[in-house]
């Protein structure tokens, strides 16, 4: 993975940071994820039992507000915990979706240290038995999952989205529509600050 933050100590520079110049020389890689969650700016949440099957969808995706003075970094995500069918993933950008729009309670940041706890602002929204599909917005990609498989993505942040923009992930049954099914989808993202 190359999305790391690179700290770099060498003793020719310690008589300008007042520290002992007997140090050795060294480099530390420290995962992007885990420097975001040291400054309290990575969250984890999941949308669990979403319902499909039955000729319906569902969905689960990380909305940013347009109010929200943040830019998301999607980070990771996961579906997980389909038995009865095979299932058809798809993401889409910025799209506007069906059904009726639920909100996760299970959002939490990574880091549990910092007091008081960082509230995101990033919501993570889901729809369970929903028909059709999303509208307008971009299908960016597709995956597949056969039943009792779990599909996780590692995106290291390279999806960014400005407020009033979305990742959505879109689950169905394509092979089997009338089997009912349910599954979870989780996300892990950052968020950082936009400088006005």
């Amino acid at each position: 993975m190359n999305n790391y933050l690179l700290f770099n100590q060498r003793p020719q520079l310690a008589g300008a940071l007042n520290v002992n110049s007997k140090l050795m020389d060294y480099n530390v890689n420290v995962p992007i994820s885990l420097m975001k969650s040291i400054e309290g700016k990575y969250f984890v949440g999941t949308a669990p039992n979403l319902r499909f099957g039955n000729v319906t969808n569902a969905w689960a995706r990380l909305y940013n507000p347009t109010n929200s003075g943040v830019n998301l970094f999607v980070n990771t995500w996961t579906v997980s915990d389909i038995f009865s069918t095979p299932y058809s993933v798809q993401i889409w950008f910025n799209s506007t979706p069906p059904g009726l729009v639920q909100f996760s309670q299970f959002v939490t940041p990574s880091n549990l240290t910092i007091t008081p706890q960082p509230q995101s602002h990033i919501q993570l929204q889901y729809a369970i038995a929903v028909s059709g599909l999303p509208a307008g917005g971009m299908k960016a990609y597709g995956r597949y999952g056969l039943a009792g498989t779990t599909i996780v993505s590692e995106e290291e942040g390279k999806f960014i989205f400005a407020p009033g923009g979305s990742y959505l992930i879109f689950i169905s049954n394509p092979e089997r529509p009338t089997v009912p099914a349910s599954g979870n989808i989780a996300f892990g993202w950052w968020e950082e600050p936009i400088w006005q």
